[in-house]
């Protein structure tokens, strides 16, 4: 092993410098946080080539640095927590840290989370809930209240990568939240910017299906005409800070609300002979697929060609009222193992086959408090006692304890 020397280049950088035995290089890795428009890369890099040093790497900082991102890899999961009887956040920690999951969405910023989450690596999204938006749209300094409390007071030992305000608002039923979202969003960045933080800690707010009009075929959708006088700023506002659209997509809600017309095998990436798209001369096997370039079709109607799209919500219930059929655990497993599958690809959708799609699954517990049909109650990977629901190859809770532990006594 090299020696390691710890530099600190001023409040907000940090580097950690290993002078490898076998190599004449420095290898440099940027830790903590830092402040994208005091330290730029060419300044970053001008004080290494002052350097005595014989030849100096930098590693992990590039331009896409300066632009925080919130996702590593492709698959991720919401921690719900409507319920009275799951697992403590430190159990959910190692069961997250087993099963390799390391994205995570909260729909809060609650310090027991914050502080289980703490030295994990997980990557955490927290969430501004809708019924404080109006607040920070109104009031600047609480915005930087709130980010102090509940993002900068627990950086850098819980990796807090996002802030997701508010959920599902525009295509809802409170216009006042409407007319809020945007300076809610502005108020919060804002914060981030005077703080530093806002090179690392990206701001999203996720949008339903509601938000679209005539989304079949995927290339005809647009937004509603009452919804994009408030998305055509929010987007343009995102556009500069380069957050991504974030999109709630569940084909399991299409094809409960026309059975008849809807092969669940195309809901379930199950062989079908899918849609065929003849403005794009596009052909669809699975209706995510289709959901999420009906999406990009319409930011791009809206002038937003480049902006990614990422998925913050998708899943399957495994429990449903009589009138939810399609609510079982055979199709829960199956849409759940397939949609695995597919982001382990690493590949885009017809429309984008080059933006390599990234989501979060919905969710990892059953919870029994949220209201609702039932089906509402039973979208989790895994039971209230940390058991899995089904298998699509993760481990239970006890499994992924017994392994932690052991993996602990090997590295001592």
């Amino acid at each position: 092993m090299g020696r390691r020397t710890s530099l600190k280049l001023d409040r907000w950088v940090s580097c950690d410098l290993y002078n490898e035995k076998s190599s004449s290089s420095v290898d440099v890795y940027v830790l903590g946080h830092f402040c994208a428009k005091d330290w730029s890369p060419k300044k970053l890099q001008g004080f290494f080539d002052r350097a005595t040093c014989p030849r100096m790497i930098l590693l992990l900082w590039n331009l896409e640095l300066l632009t925080a991102k919130a996702f590593t890899g492709t698959y991720g999961i919401n921690y719900g927590r409507i319920a009275d009887n799951i697992p403590s956040p430190d159990e959910v920690a190692t069961l997250l840290r087993a099963a390799k999951i390391k994205n995570v969405r909260i729909y809060d910023a609650d310090h027991s989370v914050l502080e289980a989450f703490s030295g994990t690596g997980l990557q955490l999204v927290v969430g501004l809930p809708n019924g404080l938006v109006k607040e920070m749209s109104a009031n600047a300094s609480h915005a930087m209240t709130w980010v102090k409390e509940n993002v900068q007071a627990f950086l850098p030992k819980t990796s807090i990568c996002g802030i997701a305000v508010g959920n599902e608002i525009l295509g809802g039923g409170d216009n006042e939240l409407w007319e809020a979202l945007l300076g809610a969003v502005k108020n919060i960045y804002n914060a981030l910017d005077k703080l530093g933080l806002a090179g690392v800690v990206q701001i999203t707010t996720s949008h339903s299906q509601a938000v679209f009009s005539n989304s079949y075929p995927p290339s005809s959708c647009i937004f509603k005409e009452n919804v994009a006088q408030f998305m055509k700023p929010l987007l343009e506002f995102f556009s500069q800070i380069g957050s991504p659209f974030c999109l709630n997509a569940y084909p399991f809600l299409a094809y409960m609300s026309d059975p008849e017309n809807i092969d669940i095998n195309y809901a379930l990436f199950q062989k079908t002979k899918g849609i065929y798209d003849m403005k794009t001369d596009l052909h669809y096997d699975n209706m995510l697929d289709a959901q999420i370039d009906a999406t990009y079709a319409a930011l791009e109607d809206a002038g937003f060609k480049k902006m990614e799209v990422i998925v913050t919500e998708t899943g399957w219930a495994s429990l449903g009222d009589s009138n939810e059929a399609a609510a079982t655990v055979n199709n829960a497993r199956t849409y759940n193992y397939n949609l695995r599958k597919r982001l382990a690809k690493k590949k885009g959708t017809p429309l984008r086959p080059k933006m390599v799609l990234k989501a979060y699954i919905f969710a990892i517990f059953n919870e029994n408090l949220k209201p609702g049909p039932t089906s509402e109650r039973n979208f989790g990977l895994f039971k209230p006692d940390g058991s899995i629901s089904y298998d699509i190859g993760f481990h239970g809770l006890s499994s992924a304890e017994s392994s932690l532990l052991s993996l602990k006594v090997r590295d001592s």
